[in-house]
């Protein structure tokens, strides 16, 4: 049937049949009918959602599209940062300039990081790293693209919606991996929130070669590859120590000054390209009044994957280096005085402290996780590669792929900074004679 169709198209119908977007498109790349404010596209990995978005922008412009309501006058291309929104959303392979007709395409004036059409509509590329930078723009259309994964997703988000403003219906595109972050949640529970979904394997005949296979060899059935692959908006781990609600609230954008910092390192067994990853985390304290009052910052995730002793040694103390931390925490069980050895082969002098796991890893971390349901950890913003990992550890163990290296780092900074401390305080009493 498409072969018959092919063979009645003119030399100049053949130019134009890649542009014509309904025609090569999936169901879910294109938005739905009815009324709506907010269209989210919730993807796998490479499941198309850049092309739909670049796509739907092109519709809002000319106009021209039935399911659509252009054109759009000002718009705004909103990424994690600016460079990201640049090559991604305007030249990525899937971009805006990509999808775009020669004689419609927009020109890029690079000074004032905007497009402009040849019908006069303007598009500017913004950053969700910085809410603030938000105010005072308005617009009639929004793309914004992998919002699940914006540092300040609720801020920024909030700052966007009150600059859609413009004409007589703005409406925004989002276009998301999904992660089980706030301001997603809470995005799709509006009523004003349409939503289409898609797997990676929706848009298989458009990947590369191979690229399926490897990536379900090596994901599939996990968590990951549920909400990488499959695009699923997965919710808490019964029984997990922590949840995202409870991450969530302990975001914070600075540290106070902090007493003792300390960077804490859980090595891989062996050390080459299969290996685990070398978990390195960096944290810092409060000491106000008795430990029990202390207060804890996670500060960095420095972990590395597939690297030699030297390669992660070095790492844990490039990172100490960096946040000017006062000691080296690393587990021994499985490197034993080798783990000693190989940093001080970089650094003799380095203050340093071995420690050795006598309990499994869910009940080591249980007291840690107490913490944060005390709310006495707050977390710099950045960390959700970690984050993803806590969640994925419970009073069962860890319920992830390989092991939760990240979170057994971040266990023992924390146990160095807050829970050895109290377990050895003693309260003064008075002695009355």
């Amino acid at each position: 049937m498409q072969e018959k169709f092919l063979e009645t198209l003119n030399e100049d119908d053949l130019r134009a049949l890649p542009y014509l977007f309904e025609f090569w498109a999936l169901e879910h790349q294109l938005p739905p009918e009815g009324e709506w404010r907010n269209w989210v596209i919730l993807g796998g990995r490479g499941a198309g959602k850049t092309r739909a978005g670049a796509e739907w922008v092109r519709s809002m412009v000319e106009g021209s599209r039935p399911r659509d309501r252009g054109p759009a006058r000002r718009i705004g291309l909103v990424g994690e940062t600016a460079d990201q929104a640049r090559e991604v959303m305007v030249f990525g392979e899937s971009g805006i300039m990509a999808c775009s007709p020669p004689d419609r395409r927009p020109q890029w004036i690079s000074g004032r990081k905007m497009l402009v059409w040849p019908n006069g509509a303007t598009a500017h590329v913004l950053s969700a790293h910085d809410p603030e930078s938000l105010r005072g723009w308005q617009f009639d259309a929004l793309w914004a693209d992998e919002l699940a994964k914006w540092k300040r997703g609720q801020d920024s988000w909030d700052m966007l919606q009150l600059g859609l403003r413009l004409g007589d219906d703005p409406r925004a595109c989002i276009t998301t991996t999904p992660r089980n972050a706030p301001v997603l949640r809470d995005l799709l529970d509006r009523e004003s929130t349409v939503m289409t979904h898609a797997p990676t394997t929706a848009n298989a005949a458009n990947l590369a070669a191979g690229f399926l296979e490897e990536v379900q060899r090596r994901y599939a059935g996990t968590r990951l590859g549920r909400q990488e692959l499959d695009g699923m908006l997965l919710g808490d781990i019964e029984g997990a120590l922590w949840t995202n609600d409870l991450i969530a609230a302990c975001a914070v954008d600075k540290a106070p000054e902090l007493a003792r910092i300390v960077v804490a390192v859980d090595p891989p067994v062996t050390g080459h390209k299969g290996s685990d990853l070398c978990g390195i985390v960096v944290a810092g304290v409060v000491t106000d009044g008795p430990p029990q009052n202390w207060r804890a910052y996670v500060l960095e995730d420095a972990s590395v994957g597939a690297a030699s002793p030297n390669e992660w040694a070095r790492a844990a103390l490039a990172a100490m280096e960096r946040h000017g931390a006062d000691r080296l925490v690393a587990e021994v069980n499985q490197g034993g005085d080798m783990v000693e050895e190989v940093i001080r082969q970089i650094d003799p002098l380095v203050p340093y402290r071995a420690v050795r796991a006598g309990k499994g890893k869910a009940a080591r971390a249980e007291p840690v996780a107490a913490l944060y349901e005390q709310g006495r950890v707050s977390h710099m913003r950045g960390l959700s590669e970690l984050e993803d990992q806590m969640c994925e550890m419970t009073t069962r163990g860890f319920t992830g792929r390989g092991s939760p290296d990240r979170v057994d780092a971040l266990v023992w900074a924390l146990h160095d900074l807050m829970v050895a401390p109290a377990a050895q305080y003693r309260r003064p009493r008075l002695r009355l004679l």
